[in-house]
């Protein structure tokens, strides 16, 4: 058995890059888009929405494949989690902290009456009266928590004011308290939470004086006065962390993103649940505080509706949460809200830079950043490579980008050929230089010692029979068939009228120009080859003008007479050449020039009709042959061309935009070829 070992491998270390596509596989991806819009910026930002697919069949995600996982990623957690569970958790947690209360009352009432049992008579009877001071204050506490409220922010609210007689579940219910205000502060500002822990009363009084100052800054700003926020920063600046607000709107929007999490938990939780979790966190705070909160939220909501901020979502799983872990899942939820918003944004604008890397793998995985990273290099990639050029901020092709653009329609025009089966299919009369046919003949005196030995063989063969050696005689000899290929010098005519874009075949007819560009500068590099465009008026297209090129959306007419009237004056610069002007069109003259004015009609008028034709008889003077695409069958367009054949002697082909392209290239192929008699 053979062994192909041709291929090396190699251990994965994570930096090689299984889909590598080469740049001109990128252009061919883009061309499509350029060939319609003419807009790199356009044809890049299609791209980056719709992602790619490299010669080996494998698929780079885009941009609407990360939204995608961006939204997959949202419904996971919707459907994972339980925020019904954090009033239940909080619920259960405040429960242990009254059964450690009750049960440590109890042990220390054991433990000191089992002490008692032990001591001496004497000095047990004078301890007595402490036991006996000591249950009672038991009983007293136990009717206290007896007494204690069923709501759950009830309970909070009376226990702050209740002297635990167990260190741990004192300890326990100052954590619990701890986190709650956390909570409630970290709605003013992240940055805060860690400021709770262990907060002093003069800590918690000099919040409050910043919670009045913020209220009052709030209050100017909807009286119509400005607010003094430097002078409020240089106060408080330091509670807002290591990076502060620079201005008063950036305050506003922090303050409506924090708030926005603590709402969207509320929203997403059942009724009863969300009154037990509103309860039990303002329960927490004092009443100062819980007040300036408040009107915190009041003044928010007036200067920044909360609806645009605060999101409800529709939690379904079963997984429990507490607290601190229900306010980061909400965290992560509206971070995916921005980042979505922020996708769809580029999407719109095609600008990769306002996404970050970085928060893209946080919230998606490092497979996404990959994804991003490699998006981000196309632009630069398709520089290197020489297809796209920068001028300031603007990206153009470059005259290797076009070439490469009129290729791949090229490409996609004799593919479809190869399908239907369309070639030289016209009569020609035979002769001898030039291109190879496939056909043979006899030799003839004078004839190019073109042989074809595999004919010569066969007919000495033929002739002698089998057996060897072959001997061949001067009536054995084939020779291969030739065309005598002449110059041409070809203008293309593209129909830039309104109805071109509108109807959709204006796209089909400037591919069949950038192909035909293409195939003639490439393979006929001694022809001549024009674009004019026309509506109003004839434009003459350059080469680097064509891909940019676009209908006429606001000017009205189908000025085929300037068109004519530029192709004669183009075409009779080219001496000794096949002159001929292929026009692609969907409708009737509607315009003619006289002087230097346009002047339109519709339906045609007699006039527009009479000089059209007239520069198509001067056309005819001059050898050129007139051959028309029609994309319309219309009795006016039909009626016009069949004058216009007539006085021309050229052809008139009905077509349609996806059949254009082929019925244009075998036409241009096979009227550049003339043979002569042998």
């Amino acid at each position: 058995m053979d062994i192909d070992r041709r291929h090396r491998y190699g251990r994965w270390d994570g930096t090689q890059n299984p889909w590598d596509m080469d740049e001109s596989a990128l252009m061919e991806e883009m061309a499509d888009d350029l060939i319609s819009h003419g807009d790199v910026r356009r044809a890049l930002r299609d791209l980056f929405q719709r992602g790619m697919r490299n010669p080996d069949g494998q698929r780079a995600p885009g941009l609407r494949d990360l939204k995608d996982r961006l939204q997959q990623r949202r419904q996971q957690q919707l459907q994972r989690y339980n925020l019904d569970s954090v009033a239940k958790d909080l619920k259960e947690r405040l429960d242990d902290i009254l059964k450690t209360e009750r049960e440590g009352i109890q042990k220390r009432v054991d433990e000191s009456r089992d002490k008692l049992n032990q001591m001496p008579p004497d000095l047990a009877q004078q301890m007595r009266k402490m036991q006996e001071l000591l249950e009672q204050r038991a009983n007293d506490h136990r009717g206290q928590l007896d007494r204690l409220p069923q709501s759950l922010g009830g309970q909070i609210k009376e226990l702050q004011d209740y002297d635990f007689m167990d260190p741990d579940a004192r300890s326990k219910f100052q954590e619990l308290m701890d986190e709650l205000r956390k909570q409630m502060m970290q709605n003013v500002a992240s940055d805060m939470k860690q400021r709770i822990q262990q907060m002093t009363p003069e800590d918690m009084a000099a919040m409050r004086e910043m919670l009045r100052d913020l209220n009052q800054m709030m209050r100017d700003k909807m009286n119509g006065k400005e607010p003094n926020f430097n002078e409020f920063m240089r106060q408080w600046g330091s509670m807002f962390g290591d990076n502060p607000p620079e201005s008063f709107d950036e305050l506003m929007q922090r303050l409506a993103e924090q708030m926005g999490q603590m709402q969207s938990l509320l929203d997403s939780m059942s009724p009863e649940q969300r009154r037990e979790l509103f309860e039990a966190m303002n329960a927490a705070m004092d009443p100062e505080t819980a007040q300036e909160l408040a009107e915190l939220s009041q003044n928010l909501g007036q200067l920044m509706p909360m609806e645009d901020i605060a999101q409800q979502y529709p939690f379904m799983g079963k997984e429990d949460l507490t607290l601190d872990q229900a306010m980061q899942v909400m965290e992560q939820m509206q971070d995916l809200d921005q980042l979505e918003d922020t996708i769809e944004e580029v999407m719109r604008r095609g600008d990769l830079d306002q996404l970050d890397p970085g928060e893209i793998e946080r919230l998606l995985g490092e497979d996404a950043r990959r994804d991003l990273e490699r998006l981000r290099k196309i632009a630069k990639q398709l520089e290197d490579a020489g297809y796209l050029k920068r001028n300031g901020d603007k990206l153009d092709l470059t005259p290797a980008g076009i070439r490469k653009i009129g290729m791949k329609a090229l490409k996609e025009l004799f593919a479809e050929l190869q399908k239907s089966r369309q070639g030289n299919h016209d009569l020609h009369v035979r002769g001898s230089g030039g291109e190879h046919t496939d056909e043979t003949k006899p030799y003839e005196f004078g004839d190019p010692m073109e042989i074809h030995l595999q004919c010569t063989v066969m007919n000495a063969v033929q002739r002698t029979g089998t057996g060897t050696p072959v001997r061949l005689s001067i009536d054995d000899f084939e020779v291969m068939r030739t065309e005598h290929t002449t110059q041409a010098a070809t203008v293309l005519l593209l129909d830039q009228s309104r109805s071109m874009g509108l109807f959709g075949s204006f796209t089909a007819a400037k591919k069949v120009a950038m192909a035909l560009h293409a195939l003639i500068h490439s393979r006929y590099p001694r022809d001549e080859f024009y674009v004019l465009g026309f509506s109003d008026y004839a434009v003459k297209i350059t080469g680097d003008e064509l891909p940019k090129v676009t209908w006429n959306a606001w000017v009205s007419g189908t000025n085929m007479q300037h068109a004519f009237m530029m192709s004669r004056q183009l075409l009779n610069r080219c001496k000794g050449m096949t002159k001929q002007i292929i026009m692609i069109t969907d409708g009737e003259p509607t315009a003619y020039v006289e002087g230097d004015r346009a002047y339109f009609s519709y339906p045609p008028s007699y006039k527009t009709i009479q000089e059209t034709l007239k520069e198509a008889r001067r056309c005819t003077q001059d050898g050129i042959v007139i051959n028309t695409f029609m994309l319309e069958t219309s009795h006016y367009l039909l009626d016009f061309v069949d004058r216009l054949t007539k006085i021309n002697h050229g052809r008139a082909l009905y077509t349609t935009p996806d059949q254009l392209g082929q019925y244009v290239i075998v036409d241009y192929l096979t009227n550049r070829k003339q043979r002569v008699k042998s």
